[in-house]
């Protein structure tokens, strides 16, 4: 890919982190970085780790939500958004996409 990408971790948790150092003016490279991130999440997904880490979904790999906990956990994180944010003004469209909820 050709991107600097150190990586740092607490691997006694089983975490590490990968930073991509990239031009973001360059939409090659910013695409390859994205696409090497979500690889890299669904490998860890496939030896049964998680995407997430210790600092929640994110906006970039929302969409793996479903696969990292199930359909009926995340039915019932949705259900529980909308009993304890009935307005959906908590920290709306980040961990469940407001398009799922309404």
């Amino acid at each position: 890919m050709g991107v600097p990408a150190p990586i740092v971790g607490h691997v006694g948790d089983g975490n590490f982190h990968c930073f991509l150092l990239m031009d973001t003016t360059n939409r090659t490279e910013v695409e390859q970085v994205k696409e090497f991130s979500r690889a890299l999440a669904e490998v860890a997904q496939s030896y049964g780790g998680s995407c997430t880490g210790e600092h929640g979904i994110g906006l970039g790999k929302r969409d793996l939500l479903v696969k990292e906990v199930g359909q009926g956990a995340y039915d019932t994180m949705k259900l529980l958004k909308r009993s304890l944010d009935p307005n959906l003004i908590l920290n709306p469209d980040k961990v469940i996409s407001l398009d799922h909820l309404i």
